[in-house]
């Protein structure tokens, strides 16, 4: 199991735009139309990697808790399907089904989205502010698949919370951690 760290782009960039299917609804979406009044999560996740298989449960409560606060959620896979068959549109759809994602789950075929971000692990996560300004980019918290500690979503969660309050958010900020984007 790879074990990739963020790449962590600057904080205060503005979110690259991008414009992807919806693997669910098969529709085209922009970020300029999903963003979220208070905030915007952009991640990276995909299917077959073992770091997301174990934060799925946590990422599904965290959007069901902030996304009524105008926090929006928004999903991406940019590994290469060619390579990663476990990876296609057909099986996001039924990924996103299975767990529950109350979100958009987005195929970046070309990489671009990810290029742009300077996305480099399966899950990686980039939060932003109402401006579409980065103000958070790491983990999810400091569980791993077989660490036995427990899945909180405590350092993400924290950082949304700061942002709906107005309070400055920790700009100590450690790497998500998993697969490497294929």
């Amino acid at each position: 199991m790879a074990r990739t760290p963020s790449n962590m782009l600057a904080l205060g960039t503005v979110a690259p735009d991008f414009r992807l299917m919806d693997t669910v609804s098969g529709r085209t979406m922009a970020l300029q139309d999903l963003k979220g009044k208070n905030g915007t999560l952009v991640m990276f996740i995909c299917n077959h990697c073992p770091f997301v298989k174990h934060v799925n449960p946590e990422i599904s409560i965290m959007a069901r808790e902030f996304q009524p606060r105008n926090i929006r959620f928004i999903a991406l896979s940019s590994n290469d399907v060619d390579k990663y068959p476990e990876d296609s549109p057909e099986l996001m759809k039924e990924t996103a089904l299975k767990e529950g994602y109350t979100f958009p789950y987005l195929f970046d075929a070309d990489q671009e989205a990810a290029k742009a971000y300077d996305a480099a692990c399966t899950p990686d996560f980039y939060l932003f502010n109402s401006d579409l300004e980065l103000v958070y980019r790491g983990q999810l918290d400091d569980s791993r698949p077989g660490n036995g500690i427990p899945l909180t979503g405590e350092d993400l969660r924290n950082a949304m919370k700061a942002l709906l309050r107005g309070e400055p958010i920790n700009p100590d900020q450690k790497p998500s951690i998993g697969c490497n984007i294929k």
